[in-house]
């Protein structure tokens, strides 16, 4: 038994200010608002502490708490960070807090959705710490539950087809993954579902007559969550549908499951299966590149724009995780792990945006939009950074991760590389075109000119995202350090 307790806090006080929020009068929506930043504030200054204990020169899980839990089946209680981990825990608090601050205009229901709210982080954070197969899978479902709900009571016209089409797919991989995991428990003849252990003895799975079918299984259920083509199909309706804060954490976290999960169980756990499957996983992150970048050219409606822009970024993961297995290199794990990262700040921070001049113009529709830029200056220049750092300019966020995916997926497979360049420019040109037609021109609506800006609030919820796309951009090595210390938690692979 061992419990330092800090990620035990970090995971649970959000469960408990959810459960106390339902004690909370339905009149008193604005002090439930309050109450619920508050609980999303202190959980991000925690999440913080946590980093600050945090050392990248010691190898190995940190901050660990592990009790026993179903001793007789091998189930435990245990949480644990790395360097990739930590990364998705800070980001999942700081975009919490920022999606909470951006849910104040939420006014229908809101102990209802605050306390759904809560419960999500809970189920996201749990997700990035759990150090045990079954407590992952616990986790991992509790996501499906208040994201089908905040996305069914709270979203758009199509909120309820986007929901059900949301819980399917993602129910469907669910239960591939845990057919995934119950396979690997009775392979492994080790009589536990801790992670750690299953990694150190992932060599005894070398020869298992079903490793590569299993393997399939596992990728199945995170590749619904990167998205990847082709299991993408429910990712542009549920943005559509969902209210702008909750896109903030479907795409900024929720999509950040299936890469990790990818990392951290499916190579962790099975890395000879895993470099048997680098080529198709390779393939599927070029495709959905050059996929993700030709949709969102054609997309008329904003929201759904920057979602296919998600497909695309989410590709290079795939395309650097394939290139990890096929060379070893740390500098393409790096550029998974850092894609992952940087699309949380760009694609959340372009999503708040997106909500706030909904907000004000009640359209999506980006020929009705032109003009922004003399009319809400501060949102718009907000949303000019946020559009250069998702086409990968220099000393922006973006930067950084695709470089070095690129650079790894040419060491690997050139051609994947040389493909690969075609998405980045027809990305670019797409933002390009979005703030041209969105920035500049005549004004649409005669009314729009009585639009106010940024609000300080508004302004205060994108002011740390703003900070981290240049930070990233500019200083990247604090962030490299500490996804080079997920070495250390991984086995050798079996470079070919």
């Amino acid at each position: 038994m061992e419990f330092n307790g800090l990620l035990t806090i970090v995971t649970f006080l959000p469960l408990l200010g959810s459960l106390l929020l339902l004690l909370f009068p339905k009149k008193w929506a604005g002090w439930i608002k309050w109450a619920a930043l508050g609980f999303t504030a202190l959980n991000l200054i925690i999440s913080i502490f946590i980093w600050t204990q945090f050392k990248t020169s010691v190898p190995g899980f940190q901050l660990i708490d592990k009790v026993p839990w179903v001793e007789s089946v091998g189930i435990t209680y245990f949480f644990g960070v790395d360097g990739m981990s930590m990364l998705m825990l800070f980001l999942t608090t700081l975009l919490s807090f920022v999606a909470c601050l951006a849910s104040f205009n939420i006014n229908h229901r809101v102990k209802e959705y605050y306390s759904l709210f809560l419960l999500l982080e809970t189920g996201l954070i749990g997700v990035f710490i759990s150090l045990d197969l079954v407590l992952f899978y616990v986790f991992w479902e509790l996501v499906l539950v208040p994201m089908y709900f905040l996305i069914g009571i709270w979203g758009g016209p199509r909120k309820l087809y986007a929901s059900i089409k949301f819980f399917i797919y993602t129910l469907v991989g669910s239960l591939f993954m845990l057919v995934g995991i119950l396979a690997i428990y009775f392979a492994s003849g080790q009589n536990t579902f801790s992670i750690p252990q299953l990694i150190e003895t992932s060599s005894a799975l070398k020869g298992w007559a079903l490793a590569l079918p299993v393997f399939g299984a596992l990728f199945f259920g995170f590749a619904v969550k990167v998205p990847s083509f082709p299991f993408h199909t429910w990712l542009p309706d549920a943005h559509v549908e969902a209210p702008a804060p909750i896109s903030i954490l479907l795409a900024g976290v929720l999509l950040k499951m299936g890469g990790y999960g990818l990392i951290r169980i499916g190579i962790g756990i099975m890395p000879y299966a895993a470099t048997w499957w680098a080529d198709i996983i390779g393939i599927l992150g070029v495709i959905g590149i050059v996929y993700g970048a030709f949709c969102s050219l054609v997309q008329k409606d904003l929201k759904k724009l920057v979602a296919y822009t998600s497909v695309n970024h989410m590709g290079f993961v795939l395309l650097a995780v394939a290139a990890f297995l096929k060379t070893g290199a740390v500098a393409a794990l790096q550029g998974a792990v850092l894609v992952m990262f940087n699309h949380g700040v760009t694609t959340g921070l372009l999503f708040l945006l997106v909500g706030y001049i909904y907000d004000r113009t009640h359209t999506r529709e980006i020929a009705k939009l032109p003009g922004m830029a003399s009319i809400i200056p501060i949102i718009s220049i907000m949303l000019i950074i946020a559009s250069f750092a998702s086409i990968g300019l220099p000393a922006l966020a973006g930067f950084v991760g695709e470089f070095l995916s690129m650079t790894s997926a040419y060491q690997a497979v050139n051609w994947w590389a040389w493909v690969s360049v075609v998405g980045l420019i027809v990305n670019g040109g797409v933002m390009l075109w979005m703030m041209q037609r969105v920035m500049f021109g005549t004004v649409a609506d005669p009314h729009y000119k009585e639009l106010r800006d940024a609000s300080f609030r508004e302004f205060f919820a994108a002011t740390p995202l703003l900070g981290f796309i240049f930070f990233i951009g500019i200083v990247p090595m604090p962030l490299l350090n500490m996804i080079q210390h997920t070495i250390t938690t991984l086995p050798t692979l079996p470079i070919v």
